[in-house]
């Protein structure tokens, strides 16, 4: 057998050129723009490491764009595109926040196990949606899954709103807030960082060892990979793509619980700013492998609250931010591509050396 690699130096080094590439175009638009592009990034960088709090907030920024990729990386990873895990989260977040509401008089013990296992099952049914859609109608995911997403929103405005709305003149469209003894509790003073980072640290390392160590994960990528080599082997495909979706919605459930258990405190719409988004391009820069998410999810938190904080003592917008994060993902996509056409010219050239070896013999 084919001994796998443990680094892929092609894709460090694209990922490497990516992210230097992104950064100068980065600094070209600083400098026409009236900003000094040294200044700017080194107040970026001073945003995210200069006191506690803020580092507090990249790893809680960290936390949640790991998770987010790995649960798009679950789906994937069996050949099924979850874009429907801002629906997922919110809903999770929704119905974690109204249980802990229901609860407000209970233990902690109880009331936040039965709030977590609200989001997962709340999570999970959503997913098993797009999921039994896909497998047995050969419906696209995609589409399906975008559309829950706006139903998802939709409806977690109607309950923020009506009947599930915080009595709170100062709410618009949020749940009450929970009761203190059942927040998580804070790492750093000042932050949004909480326990939950130990619990989602857990699944993290659960979903690497069953992806990467198990037998599970091989059927998981032979079905990803080849579906019906999968099928005809005695896998049963369908089952393990419809629990892949169904996980990987738990797993965005359980994001929008963390958010409100720990950071919000009430559900409301600040719970989620696309975060599952922002998880899926990670995922996808870090092509659907589970260590690459993890690194690239601390990286991606440090340029998002660093340009908060570039904004604040630079004057940068932190779209900047935004125009970073992009190229890299461009560069990412058409590194496969530019990889393959440097491959296929090497191979001609070999081949055409190979050939005139020959003719001179």
């Amino acid at each position: 057998m084919k001994k796998r690699k443990l680094i892929h130096w092609d894709y460090l080094l694209a990922l490497a050129i990516s992210v230097l590439l992104a950064f100068a175009i980065g600094a070209v638009i600083l400098a026409v723009s009236g900003h000094h592009p040294g200044t700017a990034y080194l107040a970026m960088f001073q945003g995210a490491f200069s006191n506690a709090r803020h580092f507090g907030d990249v790893l809680e920024y960290a936390m949640v764009l790991c998770l987010c990729g790995l649960a798009c990386v679950l789906g994937a990873r069996v050949g099924i595109f979850n874009v429907g895990g801002e629906g997922q989260l919110l809903l999770g977040a929704i119905a974690a926040a109204q249980v802990g509401v229901w609860l407000s008089g209970v233990t902690a013990w109880v009331t936040i196990p039965l709030a977590a296992l609200a989001a997962i099952a709340t999570g999970a049914l959503y997913a098993l949606i797009p999921g039994v859609l896909k497998v047995k109608v050969k419906v696209n995911e995609v589409i399906t899954t975008i559309m829950l997403n706006t139903i998802a929103a939709s409806l977690c405005q109607y309950l923020a709103k009506g009947p599930w709305n915080s009595a709170s003149k100062t709410i618009v469209a949020g749940t009450e807030q929970l009761s203190a003894q059942h927040w998580f509790g804070g790492l750093i003073p000042g932050s949004s960082l909480s326990t939950a980072i130990f619990a989602a640290a857990i699944m993290a390392f659960l979903i690497w060892y069953v992806m990467q160590k198990t037998s599970k994960g091989f059927e998981m990528k032979l079905t990803g990979q080849n579906p019906r080599f999968a099928r005809f082997s005695g896998i049963k495909t369908d089952r393990l793509v419809i629990t892949c979706m169904a996980i990987s919605g738990a797993i965005c459930g359980l994001v929008g619980m963390f958010r409100v258990y720990g950071a919000e405190h009430m559900y409301k719409s600040s719970v989620s700013n696309d975060y599952y988004f922002e998880g899926l391009m990670v995922a996808m820069i870090a092509q659907y492998q589970p260590v690459p998410v993890m690194l690239l999810s601390l990286f991606f938190a440090v340029l998002k609250i660093g340009a908060q904080g570039m904004e604040l003592s630079a004057g940068v917008p932190n779209q900047i931010y935004l125009i970073i994060q992009t190229i890299i993902i461009f560069c990412m996509a058409a590194q496969s591509g530019i990889s393959a056409s440097l491959r296929a010219k090497t191979g001609k050239r070999k081949a055409s050396a190979a050939e005139g070896g020959k003719d001179n013999g």
